[in-house]
């Protein structure tokens, strides 16, 4: 009775993902691998901070509505697109920059054939690998979204004046666990936040203390230092795993056991009688840090795809290909 069971777990696959392939340009677009290799490998090399970037910049598309490249899409007369919703006015021009560098090639090579969306979920896993993360398979077939709205991101990013609890809730409504939650958190190994994200735990605290009595003093000290001008310079920001902050590990989490985290959410986790044991297990686990952020990751990029005539192949990855509204 093999058939039958093969046939109820083929379709408990979403259509739509049953369409996605790993070698799905393999004769399409024969050259798309290495040309993204080439593409992100002399970004990352040339600004050392794209990897982080681009990474943010791909879960802030697939948390709102589905990794379909929506971020992307320029604000017009007629429309106010996510990048402009507040929260994302921080994410960086270099990731940008990376898919537009990497569409113009692809372009060259075979024009009309590869999706803004499989571009941005191809480069932030290839730039993983390069910065010593693990690697985990692509699905490849996105389809780019016809929708971009700003109104459409608060709420389903993440934020950092959340709660656990209302951080539980935000991953919970995409079908993410408090572990897969806890397991993508440790993206923050790499990249760096804005001053303004946690300036509240190390200026004028309270009454007793200038800062956050949690995090460690002299890390709050340095914190001040490096934020002093903030207010002024908007642009001031520190890294967010002091130790590696430029290798994807699980150092993050042994940060969080030590004082060191920077943002009030990642503390909280490190806290939290439903976050704790995940933080604990990937800061005394590495490899089982990586097989939980390889899987995570692998469904994230899945999260509300779009197929078929759900979308189109964008010529320019910043506009529909026909204007919308």
């Amino acid at each position: 009775m093999a058939f039958p069971l093969l046939f109820l777990l083929f379709l408990s696959i979403p259509f739509s993902e049953s369409k996605l392939s790993v070698d799905y340009y393999t004769k399409t677009c024969p050259d798309f691998d290495s040309i993204m290799r080439e593409t992100v490998t002399t970004k990352q090399i040339n600004s050392p901070t794209t990897a982080a970037g681009t990474l943010r910049l791909f879960f802030h598309d697939c948390m709102v509505d589905g990794c379909d490249a929506s971020v992307l899409i320029s604000t017009n007369s007629f429309n106010k697109a996510e990048r402009d919703a507040d929260i994302n006015l921080s994410l960086p021009g270099d990731a940008f920059d990376l898919v537009v560098r990497a569409k113009t090639a692809l372009e060259l090579s075979c024009p009309g054939i590869v999706s803004c969306a499989d571009i941005l979920a191809q480069a932030t896993r290839d730039l993983i690998t390069m910065v010593g993360g693990p690697f985990y398979k692509v699905r490849l077939g996105r389809k780019d979204g016809f929708e971009s709205k700003a109104l459409r991101v608060n709420g389903q990013v993440p934020q950092a004046n959340m709660s656990v609890n209302q951080l539980i809730k935000v991953f919970a409504a995409k079908g993410f666990s408090a572990q897969e939650m806890v397991a993508l958190t440790g993206a923050h190994t790499i990249g760096f936040s804005h001053c303004k994200e946690f300036s509240h735990r190390i200026f004028n605290y309270s009454k007793t203390s200038p800062s956050d009595p949690e995090m460690y003093p002299k890390y709050a000290e340095a914190l001040r230092k490096t934020c002093s001008n903030y207010l002024k310079d908007p642009g001031m920001s520190a890294f967010n795993d002091i130790m590696t902050p430029s290798k994807f590990d699980n150092m993050y989490y042994q940060n969080l056991q030590r004082g060191l985290a920077l943002l009030a959410t990642d503390h909280a986790l490190s806290k939290h009688p439903r976050t704790k044991p995940f933080v604990d297990l990937y800061a005394s686990n590495q490899t089982k840090f990586f097989e939980d952020f390889s899987h995570a990751m692998e469904k994230l990029s899945v999260f509300g795809i779009k197929t078929g005539r759900k979308g189109e192949v964008r010529h320019k990855c910043d506009a529909f290909n026909t204007l919308k509204a």
